[in-house]
């Protein structure tokens, strides 16, 4: 029977340009010793940091390649330029960025955001920032939002950094969470004092625009205790005919009584290599909340962990995942209890076509002094043809019989008698797929800002084609 209508795959023409590159800019590909030294040097690191990330090489090297989630064979990271030189210094001066970069987030949008309904942006193109501002009043609240290097030498700050970074997501952790210890470059750096609300979100953008590259940012949240902050990030490629990787790292330590909400729309390219970590760590009567968008990359490695370590800590995962042809998504959400009355919901929905592989797991571990507990774990699927396929992979560790755990999972396709309902009442067929879609993805983009959940709608892009019959 001839397929009736179908979605068609993730529009990524907007992102998809490019400027071209000064192959002088570009540092050898692979990973050495003497390209650590030569990163270090053109940040001009301090001695701790260079020795961090020879000793996160050391580890690279001697830790194996993950072989249990989607294959990424295709990925030689020697292969991969591991920095590239910026074209200028970062600026907070809108108008001294260089035209192309100027440009590029021009055409993402960014500036008209930032005017709009942002605190402060930051903008990294290829491995530094190359643009960040913060409104007055923020800067005058105490609020801290400035790129990582520039924290880092900074006496009031380069402690605190050096006492956090790496500390949740060690070089130990993984073989790419090694490869970030040793090559990362860029991100932000956001401090939120006691006491401070801050309404207005701030947000980070990440532009690769460089051929066969990595981009490795670094971004360190600190909130302090009864704060709060909305932090939003988003991150884009063009598209090449060679691979390219992204492994950043977010580590987020929440104080008490404070809560600190994560949104992320990510929309790599279908050569990319997305093997991204992220992690929090929350204290008492806190809450952290993730709202994630995985549209792009060949390959996706992401799940968000929450650290519930004081008494009534709160995390709460919200995520959408599309895989079209040739994309394999395994995204999901990890979380810790190792506190009493501590809650936990993860929530997700995915939707494949086209041959499109979205694969969910979870992990929800409650230990022993986790009592009075709570977790709920509920993941939809959605697949749009007889050809993509969708897995859900729970894992719940439960040390306890004093918590309260559920899990509930749901795979299937679009109905014909959905279909033909919404038909019956005057809709066609590509209207009615499309509203079924749109709701079925409803719940996660009321939870976005409102200029990202426009931009998910147009990534899922609810546009039919086909005919009926």
């Amino acid at each position: 029977m001839k397929e009736k209508t179908q979605v068609a795959d993730v529009d990524r023409s907007l992102y998809d340009f490019r400027y071209k590159e000064d192959e002088r800019d570009r540092l050898n590909s692979g990973i050495t010793p003497e390209i650590i030294r030569e990163i270090s040097k053109e940040k001009n690191d301090p001695d701790w940091m260079l020795e961090f990330r020879l000793r996160s090489l050391d580890i690279f090297n001697r830790t194996e390649m993950p072989v249990w989630g989607p294959s990424i064979e295709g990925l030689n990271v020697d292969n991969i330029v591991a920095y590239i030189r910026p074209k200028s210094r970062m600026n907070s001066d809108w108008d001294n960025v260089p035209d192309d970069i100027k440009n590029t987030f021009e055409r993402l949008g960014i500036p008209q955001a930032e005017r709009e309904s942002l605190a402060g942006v930051g903008a990294q193109y290829d491995s530094e920032l190359v643009y960040h501002n913060v409104r007055k009043e923020v800067a005058e609240s105490g609020v801290v939002y400035t790129d990582l290097e520039s924290a880092m030498h900074d006496e009031r700050y380069a402690e605190l950094i050096r006492s956090h970074f790496m500390k949740l997501v060690p070089p130990t952790d993984h073989k790419f969470a090694a490869l970030h210890g040793a090559v990362w470059s860029g991100g932000s750096f956001v401090y939120v004092p006691e006491g401070v609300r801050l309404e207005i979100p701030l947000q980070s953008y990440f532009r690769l625009n460089a051929r066969g590259a990595g981009q490795f940012e670094h971004t360190l949240i600190i909130v302090e205790d009864n704060a709060y902050l909305h932090f939003i990030e988003g991150c884009s490629a063009p598209k090449y005919y060679e691979a390219g990787l992204h492994a950043g790292c977010v580590e987020l330590f929440v104080g008490k009584n404070s809560t600190l909400r994560y949104s992320t729309i990510e929309n790599w390219s279908k050569n990319m290599y997305n093997l991204n970590t992220k992690r929090a760590i929350v204290g008492e009567g806190s809450k952290v909340e993730w709202v994630s968008g995985s549209f792009g990359s060949h390959v996706s490695y992401l799940y968000p962990m929450s650290i519930l370590n004081g008494r009534g800590a709160r995390a709460e995962f919200t995520g959408i995942t599309f895989a079209g042809e040739g994309q394999n998504l395994d995204t999901g959400a990890k979380i810790v209890h190792n506190a009493p009355d501590t809650s936990s919901y993860i929530n997700t929905k995915s939707i494949s076509k086209s041959g499109g592989i979205s694969t969910f797991r979870s992990s929800v571990t409650i230990n022993e002094n986790a009592v009075g507990s709570k977790s709920a774990v509920s993941c939809e699927s959605l697949m749009l043809d007889n050809i993509s396929r969708s897995d859900t992979i729970p894992v719940m560790d439960i040390r306890t019989d004093k918590a309260d755990v559920g899990h509930e999972a749901r795979i299937g396709r679009i109905s014909d008698e959905a279909v033909f309902y919404l038909m019956s009442r005057g809709l066609d067929e590509q209207a009615a797929k499309a509203m079924i879609v749109s709701g079925f993805a409803d719940n996660v983009s009321k939870e976005l800002p409102l200029e990202y959940a426009v931009e998910m709608n147009n990534l899922i892009k609810l546009e039919m084609i086909g005919s009926i019959g």
